[in-house]
C-alpha cells in the first residue's frame, strides 16, 4: 500500500484507535489462562500521539522526525502479525507522501531496536532489550552495530526508537490527531518540492508551503 494524500494517512491513523500492539514486549501480557496476548496497554493511536509529542518537545525544529514518530505505528495495521515486517510496511506506505527521510527513519525502527538491545555506549538501555534480543534477528552483533552506526540516519532512528519506547504511558493524553494535520501537510509539501528537484515520484504541483510552515510554527510554539 502506498499513501498518496494526507487525508488517506489521517484515516489510517484514526483507524489505529482501539488497536493494540501484540508484538515484542506486549506478548508477555497474556489474558487470564494465557490463551492470547492482551497487547500494549496504550492503543496504537495513543502510542503514536505520545511518541510524536515527545519528539516535538525534545526536537522542536525537526519536523520530519516528529512525523516519523507519528506514523511509525501504521505497519501493524497494514501487516497484522508480521512482527519483522511492521517497520518496512509503514515506511513503504508513507514514502511517496512524506519523502525519503521519513521513509528511512521508519524503516530503521526494527534495526534501531536490535541496536539498543546491545546496550551501546552513550545510550540509555532499552526497556525492551530482552524482547528485541529474543525477537526476529536478535540483538545486533558488533559488526552489525558498527554498520548501523555508519548509516547517516542511525542516530535519529535511535532517538525515534527511544521516544517510541517511552510513549506507552496508560491514561496520558498527548493531544489530538487533528493537531498534526498541518505538520503532515507541510512535510508532504516539502517532499513534493524535493521530488520536483530530483525528478522522483512523477509530476508534482507546488502548494502554499509558506503558509503551512507558519501554521506549523504556531502549533509548535503553543505546545
Amino acid at each position: 500500500m502506498e499513501l498518496r494524500s494526507v487525508a488517506e494517512l489521517m484515516d489510517l491513523l484514526h483507524a489505529c484507535r482501539g488497536v493494540h500492539d501484540t508484538s515484542g514486549p506486549a506478548r508477555s501480557r497474556l489474558r487470564p489462562g494465557g490463551t492470547a496476548p492482551v497487547g500494549d496497554p496504550v492503543d496504537l493511536h495513543g502510542h503514536a500521539l505520545q511518541t510524536a509529542a515527545l519528539l516535538r518537545r525534545g526536537h522542536p525544529s525537526d519536523k520530519e522526525l516528529q512525523v516519523a514518530g507519528l506514523v511509525h505505528v501504521i505497519g501493524q495495521l497494514l501487516g497484522p502479525g508480521d512482527d519483522a515486517g511492521h517497520a518496512g510496511l509503514a515506511a513503504a506506505a508513507v514514502r511517496p507522501l512524506l519523502g525519503e527521510r521519513v521513509f528511512g527513519l521508519v524503516r530503521l525502527q526494527a534495526a534501531a531496536e536490535r541496536y539498543l538491545a546491545v546496550g551501546p555506549p552513550g545510550h540509555e538501555p532499552s526497556p525492551h532489550a530482552p524482547f528485541a534480543a529474543a525477537g526476529p534477528g536478535g540483538a545486533m552483533t558488533r559488526r552489525e552495530a558498527a554498520a548501523f552506526e555508519r548509516d547517516p540516519l542511525a542516530e535519529d532512528a535511535v532517538t525515534l526508537r527511544q521516544a517510541a519506547d517511552a510513549g506507552r504511558v496508560p491514561g496520558l493524553h498527548a493531544g489530538d490527531l487533528e493537531d498534526w494535520r498541518t505538520l503532515l501537510e507541510l512535510v508532504a509539501e516539502r517532499s513534493g518540492r524535493a521530488g520536483d528537484r530530483t525528478g522522483a515520484g512523477g509530476p508534482r504541483h507546488p502548494g502554499p508551503a509558506a503558509g503551512l510552515e507558519e501554521r506549523s510554527a504556531r502549533l509548535g510554539a503553543a505546545d
